[in-house]
């Protein structure tokens, strides 16, 4: 058997869309499954349509998702130049070709004849008027310099049919499709008729792409044949989707590879995801290494149904992730989010990082959970108030000032040891540890929520600073009694 070659063939229009992603991110893991190769390909045909950059961002895109192609604009393997408007002169070799085998045809027609044969709501169907020009007629219009298209010539009567490896046979009736256009008037050629000569050029003999082209492949089965070309294999994929009716869109700035990068995803959990996002691989097994998903890549998992996108679901995968990460590579991904916080620079981050690890999902998350740090004011004591471990404002003020007594003596200050203190303080004075601890983490922090206990925080901030904060927060108390 022939060795696999599949292609992720974006457009330069922006950022890197979720589904485009993941299209792509499956073309290489069949080709990797297969000991294939994966090719990438700029198709940059629409220039109306181009973004300066946005090829630095597909090269950019890939690299951080972790897909490494074979060949691309940057890899010759010999099928180059791999950037379509590159390619154009060969486009129109071919065109011509598929006239003299009766594939296509030239067509004259103006912009307003094209006008007449649409109906009120602005659709209409080609009728083929062209191509009924004997060749001598069009040898003479061409001649005279007359603009032109070619279009593609399908037949009126009969079906095309192909099996797709995920939706199975697919049949299309000839009288459905149109004669599109393959060669605009300016020479560079349509999406429809450049995919095909490129893939057949380029030996790609699996296609993977979306499901808004099952039924359009007909069309590009017709060249194939027509050409003489041996067709690829297809497999078409269903849509991501933002809820029950909306898909994901890039128009409408729907889930961008870059923006979760900023909001602060791993983009190994993000390719996790969206890996499991139409695909169900065999077993329980979600947090899959990309070794993994090569290994465990088949077409039998494939869902015929659309899948919705679920944020809530991958900040949970991320968090998974970030669990795994060590100290080090947390500071690494952490310190943008730290130096955009309210405690930049005043605090060590090391210590810092061993707090959030196991209680972040994502690292965004990072500013709301230690501003606290630097936003201790005066607030409301009804928060020492917990009926659950009989904490009252008096148990509150006691356990409080049983921990200023004591804390101001200690000369080492760590957790381990402040832990050992606290506990100590709770049975001596027969009260339960948590009517010691949580007044103290309340007191000194001011927050109902914190990512860490009281002895954690009071050794990230220091003992000077836990002293004052528990003297501001004692008088407090005794204030509201």
């Amino acid at each position: 058997m022939e060795k696999i070659r599949t292609r992720f063939a974006p457009s330069p229009t922006g950022f890197m869309h979720i589904g485009n992603l993941r299209t792509c991110l499956y073309a290489y893991l069949w080709a990797r499954k297969n000991n294939g190769t994966f090719v990438l390909r700029i198709e940059d045909t629409d220039q109306e349509r181009y973004v300066e950059g946005a090829v630095d961002v597909i090269y950019a895109t890939l690299k951080k998702a972790g897909i490494d192609h074979d060949e691309g604009p940057d890899k010759d393997g010999g099928y180059g130049p791999y950037i379509q408007s590159e390619r154009k002169s060969l486009y129109l070799k071919y065109a011509q070709e598929l006239v003299e085998k009766g594939g296509a045809y030239y067509c004259f027609c103006s912009k307003e004849r094209l006008e007449t044969l649409k109906d009120e709501n602005g659709i209409g169907k080609y009728d083929k008027h062209c191509l009924s020009l004997t060749k001598e007629e069009v040898n003479a219009k061409l001649q005279a310099g007359e603009p032109y298209v070619i279009r593609q010539n399908i037949p009126e009567e009969g079906v095309s049919e192909y099996d797709d490896m995920v939706f199975g046979h697919i049949c299309v009736p000839n009288k459905d499709m149109e004669d599109e256009i393959l060669i605009k008037s300016d020479g560079m050629p349509t999406y429809n008729f450049a995919n095909v000569v490129d893939d057949h050029l380029m030996h790609i003999n699996c296609v993977i792409r979306g499901v808004e082209y099952l039924s359009s492949t007909p069309k590009y089965n017709l060249m194939y044949d027509a050409f003489g070309w041996e067709r690829p294999q297809y497999m078409h994929l269903s849509p991501i989707m933002k809820d029950a009716q909306h898909k994901l869109s890039k128009r409408y700035g729907d889930a961008n590879f870059e923006d979760f990068l900023e909001k602060g995803y791993l983009p190994e959990a993000i390719v996790n995801y969206i890996a499991l996002l139409g695909w169900s691989p065999k077993g329980n097994e979600e947090i899959l290494s990309m070794d993994q998903l090569i290994d465990m890549f088949d077409i039998e998992g494939i869902s015929k149904s659309s899948s919705i996108f679920d944020e809530a679901k991958m900040r949970w995968m991320n968090g998974e992730y970030i669990k795994k990460l060590s100290v080090e590579d947390f500071i690494k991904y952490a310190k943008p989010y730290f130096d955009a916080s309210k405690i930049a620079g005043k605090y060590d981050y090391t210590k810092l990082a061993q707090l959030l690890i196991p209680r972040i999902e994502i690292f965004s998350d990072i500013p709301e959970k230690v501003n606290f740090l630097e936003e201790f004011k005066e607030y409301d004591v009804s928060m020492f108030e917990h009926k659950k471990m009989k904490i009252t404002l008096d148990i509150a003020l006691k356990a409080l000032t049983l921990c200023q007594d004591t804390l101001a003596k200690v000369d080492v200050w760590t957790n381990d040891n402040l832990k050992e203190i606290l506990s100590s303080i709770a049975q001596a004075n027969e009260m339960k540890t948590g009517q010691v601890f949580l007044p103290l983490r309340l007191a000194i922090t001011a927050a109902a929520s914190t990512p860490g206990g009281a002895t954690e925080i009071a050794e990230l901030i220091g003992k000077e600073e836990t002293l004052r904060r528990l003297d501001f927060s004692i008088n407090l108390l005794k204030k509201a009694l």
